[in-house]
């Protein structure tokens, strides 16, 4: 069976009923070829085989179910699959598969009420650049011109951008899926890109520095010019009560970040697989120790005030993430909680630092919002 991932009419990549995948492709003159991808397809790369035509094929191991990245090399280049759509990652267009999952249907397009994605072009005054964002809006929206909705910030991951929630991830379906069971509220969400720079300044170089320069620049354009262009260009509830935060791998860093050092803005915070990060105004490298009185800032220092003003704290990550990584996440949830701070945490069995660990965060996140 053709994946739904293919380009129209491409017969492969195909899938098999055991989540097994078939690559091929015709190049002749190559002189070696493999096909690798991202965690579910198991990294590879995997060495193909030529037939007598051309075509070089190979069959890989069953992939996790959900969505994936790969790629071919091609004589030593990496290049992608002309058979395959292509999505923004690794800071590069790249092809995708989506392997099936056998009875989740949470992700899927379904015949129920469907909300909008829209492009919002805004200038910011913090980059002196025109900015996109993504704006999902929800079922009714246009029909019920004087409903307000609350507001989700809902950001990407490191080598991707503000398509990844929408493409990769089928953010739209999930919250139209959950909105017409009752199980969410109506929302608006906004996702946007989550690089930037001062107008005027030179590109972040390598290392803490530079990526402390791009965090904080982003802080300022979702703080100064995102929400702000939000509130004015739709019928939004402008107060922290109805604003939420949440983002996966570097939007999750990002998100604790922001929403911890302005908790003035934001009553509910998410963090998908983000990498906690106590101090990142003084990261340089090295590994934090975790100190629920000085961490981001103070904010959990007086737990009992953190818990009346914050409605919902949600840390998320895969079980088959690497372990140093599982076990930050999931220390820092025991250190909280022996602290007296409220929260929940989510573990996504059997998937890593993937976009089904995040597609499965965003269906348990989402109905606890504004409630």
């Amino acid at each position: 069976m053709a994946a739904a991932s293919n380009v129209p009419g491409a017969q492969t990549p195909s899938m098999h009923s055991d989540r097994r995948v078939t690559f091929s492709l015709k190049a002749p003159d190559a002189t070696s070829l493999q096909v690798a991808g991202g965690d579910g397809l198991g990294m590879g790369p995997f060495p193909m085989t030529k037939g007598t035509d051309g075509t070089w094929t190979v069959t890989t191991p069953p992939g996790v179910p959900g969505f994936h990245y790969y790629w071919f090399v091609l004589n030593g280049v990496e290049v992608n699959d002309p058979a395959s759509e292509t999505y923004f990652g690794y800071g590069k267009e790249t092809s995708g598969i989506e392997v099936p999952e056998t009875g989740a249907d949470f992700y899927a397009i379904q015949n129920v009420p469907h909300g909008e994605v829209r492009a919002k072009w805004y200038l910011s005054k913090t980059t002196g650049e025109w900015r996109r964002a993504l704006v999902y809006t929800p079922p009714g929206y246009d029909d019920h011109s004087t409903t307000r909705y609350p507001v989700l910030i809902l950001q990407h991951g490191s080598g991707e951008n503000e398509t990844g929630w929408t493409r990769q991830g089928r953010a739209q379906f999930i919250l139209d899926n959950l909105i017409a069971a009752g199980k969410a509220r109506p929302m608006i969400v906004a996702m946007d890109r989550g690089y930037a720079q001062p107008a005027g300044t030179r590109a972040p170089l390598p290392g803490p520095s530079g990526w402390l320069q791009n965090h904080t620049s982003f802080e300022d354009v979702v703080v100064h010019d995102l929400i702000p262009m939000i509130d004015a260009s739709y019928r939004t509830i402008p107060d922290r009560e109805h604003r939420a935060m949440a983002g996966l791998s570097m939007g999750g860093m990002q998100t604790l970040f922001i929403t911890l050092e302005h908790l003035d803005l934001f009553a509910y915070i998410g963090s998908f697989s983000g990498s906690i990060i106590p101090n990142i105004r003084t990261a340089n490298g090295t590994p934090q120790l975790f100190d629920p009185k000085t961490a981001y800032g103070g904010a959990f220092s007086d737990p009992a005030r953190f818990n009346k003003r914050v409605k919902l704290l949600w840390l998320g990550v895969g079980t088959a993430e690497e372990d140093d990584f599982r076990a930050q996440i999931s220390g820092t949830v025991e250190t909280l909680r022996k602290a007296g701070v409220r929260l929940e945490y989510f573990e996504s069995s059997g998937t890593a630092h993937e976009w089904q660990t995040w597609r499965r965060g965003l269906n348990d996140f989402a109905p606890r919002l504004f409630r």
